[in-house]
Order: structure tokens, then sequence, then C-alpha cells
């Protein structure tokens, strides 16, 4: 068993879908969690925007009680901010707070957030500390490993951190200048992992996106669990053929069409649902290419999926792809 703090229990070497903007909303969570998701986290939450209250801030504090544990996370460059947010957090009771400083992305870079962080470890400390202050909640951080090559400062960062207080640290194997380019680097996850100060769960996140791997990466570098991103997009079953395969070394069945059209209509309806119609179907357009990835001559259909704007259209395409012969997986 894997704890976060006092109140949180994962079984032993969980799996964590990643915080991933504009793709870990509630609908997407809902069919990880149905798929072997332990334990996931909100889309990264601007503490500026919550304090100004904006709306697309607000509603992503939407969480729901079959989702638990999870993990509300929030990124910010000011103090102040980062204190008056966190308590908002705490007010919609997830089970932990997850501080962000591990984004490249450059508007959240510019505003000194994010992986911006990384070139100010008592900045970083500063913020975290604050965040500390002002909730109840177990608080957790996910970070990279520097901001380049020539500032790999994670041992600093794991040590100060969990020096403060956090319960738990994630950590993507690139630096802030890889972006998502390049393969993510463990050993320096596992050297944190392996350093006798360090006594909070460590959690290792980047290219994890086959069950081999996943063991293979468990074997060698020793972390507590592994974070999926990338993978998952289109591919909930990831959680739950990892799982399969540790315990058996063998593959579950690949998803048939069926399968997919099953969970990719939950998906749809969970949209519609949290959303409404209009913005729910608007916000699926992202996701109809990865859940049929594969299938051979569907062009026209992924035409048809991303511009019809009503949810019976769309479940009538879907119901399609299921009864017709020509869509055999390759």
């Amino acid at each position: 068993m894997v704890k976060i703090g006092n109140t949180i229990e994962l079984p032993e070497f969980p799996l964590l879908l990643a915080p991933m903007e504009d793709v870990s909303d509630p609908p997407f969570r809902y069919v990880c969690k149905q798929h072997g998701a332990d334990l996931m986290y909100t889309e990264f939450i601007s503490s500026e925007g919550l304090i100004r209250d904006a709306i697309k801030s607000k509603k992503k504090l939407d969480i729901f009680d079959y989702e638990k544990p999870i993990g509300i996370q929030i990124f910010g460059g000011d103090e102040e901010a980062m204190a008056l947010s966190a308590k908002i957090v705490d007010a919609t009771n997830p089970d932990l707070v997850d501080i962000n400083f591990g984004c490249p992305v450059k508007k959240v870079v510019c505003k000194g957030a994010g992986a911006g962080v990384l070139k100010d470890v008592n900045l970083m400390v500063r913020l975290t500390k604050a965040v500390i202050k002002s909730t109840s909640l177990p608080v957790t951080v996910k970070t990279r490993l520097g901001w380049d090559e020539s500032m790999i400062n994670i041992m600093e960062v794991a040590e100060r951190l969990q020096d403060i207080g956090v319960q738990a640290i994630t950590i993507h194997g690139r630096t802030r200048s890889q972006m998502y380019k390049g393969n993510a680097n463990w050993n320096y996850i596992a050297e944190v992992k392996n350093n006798p100060r360090i006594k909070i769960p460590i959690f290792g996140n980047g290219d994890i996106n086959s069950p081999e791997k996943a063991l293979e990466y468990k074997n060698k570098y020793g972390v507590d669990g592994i974070m999926i991103g990338r993978a998952a997009i289109g591919y909930p079953w990831i959680f739950n053929e990892i799982k399969h395969f540790f315990k058996t070394a063998g593959h579950l069945p690949q998803p048939t069409i069926s399968n997919r059209v099953e969970v990719c209509k939950t998906h749809v309806l969970k949209s519609v649902e949290w959303k409404g119609e209009k913005l729910g179907l608007l916000e699926m357009r992202n996701h109809y290419a990865n859940y049929f990835k594969g299938i051979p001559n569907f062009k026209e259909t992924r035409t048809k999926l991303v511009t019809l704007n009503s949810l019976n259209e769309i479940l009538d395409v879907l119901n399609a792809i299921e009864i017709n012969s020509e869509f055999a997986m390759s």
C-alpha cells in the first residue's frame, strides 16, 4: 500500500492519471476511473483565475464522489494568490491539493508559474509553504527535472519540498526546455527515490505507453507508482492492461470496435451531461481520432463526428461504426 499523508491509501504501485489541460475533465476522468486509474487530478487551475472567480477556472473545480481519491491541481507564481486559491480548493473537499511546477507552456512559464518556478527554488518553496499553511489537505507537487540540462535541480527540489511538508512528488523525466520532445530520463527520478533522505512517495511520469514499459520502469527505477498522461487519451484501457500484465505477464484482449464505441459513447454522454449539448459535443471533437486510431477507411466518419452538432446524430454515427463491417481493426 502507498500512503499520501495520513488520509490517502492507494494500492501497491498505483497508476495515476496525469492532469492534462483540455483533457482531464470529469467526463474523461470518468472513463479512466472505470478502466483502472487509482488516483486522478483535475486539469490545472490558475490561482489568479480562482481568485477572480473566473468561470472557466471555477468549472474545473467540479469533482464527484465516484472519482475519489482525487486531487485538484493549481498553479501560480504569487504566494498570496496561491494561499487564497488553496482555501477555495479546500472548500470543495478533494482528497489532496497538487501544485503544478512542471507545465512547460510559454503562457504559464511567462507568468513565473509552472515549470518557470524551476529557475527559482526559493520561490518554489515559498509558494508551496503558502499552500500548505492554507489547507488542511495533503499537498503534493508535480514537477520536472529542472529548467534545462545545465540546471537539473530535482534532488534539491525534492529534499526541500519534503522538508516543508509536501506529502508526495510526481516527477516528469524531462526538463522544461525539452517540452515533450526526446526521451524522458528516469535515472534522475530513480536517484530521488533512492535518496535515503526521501521518505515520501515518488511517482514517475513520462513515456509510459505499454504494459511492458510500465513493468520495465517499475522494476528498473523503483518508483512508488507511475503517472500516465498522453497514452490514456482515447485509450483508458491502458490502466487495467498494465495491472493485468503485472499480475499475469499476459495481455488482456485488445478493445474491439464495440468496446471502443461503448466507451466513446459513455464519454460523449458524460460530456454533454457536464457541459451541455453544444459545448459538450464541441469538446469531444478532440477525442474521436484517438478512440478510433488504427481503424481503416475512417476519414469520412471522423469528418461527420467533428462536424455534427446534435447528440442524437453523433450517437447514430457511433452506432453505425459498431455495425459497419468495413471498420475492422488493422
